[in-house]
């Protein structure tokens, strides 16, 4: 009688396997489509971040040239004085 559970459980286990190794690639499938959102999604952020980085370096830039043409421009009049 145990000979007939464990024939029994041998091919439930069997069939799990078999049903497991039938959809892995299906689930290789799934896990590298998630796998190539993931990425897009990351990028999307990286390049939203981006510009906001390179306004405000521009905008600092601009400032400092801005700021540097009013100090020559004062001294180009104190030395004409």
């Amino acid at each position: 009688m145990l000979d007939f559970f464990s024939f029994l459980a041998l091919l439930a286990i069997a069939y799990l396997i078999w049903r497991v190794t039938d959809q892995l690639p299906d689930l290789i499938f799934r896990l590298s489509e998630i796998q190539r959102d993931v990425a897009e999604v990351r990028r999307r952020l990286a390049d939203e971040s981006e510009p906001q980085q390179l306004d405000s370096s521009t905008t600092s830039t601009a400032t400092s040239s801005t700021t540097a043409s009013t100090v020559t421009s004062a001294a180009s009049v104190d030395s004409d004085v």
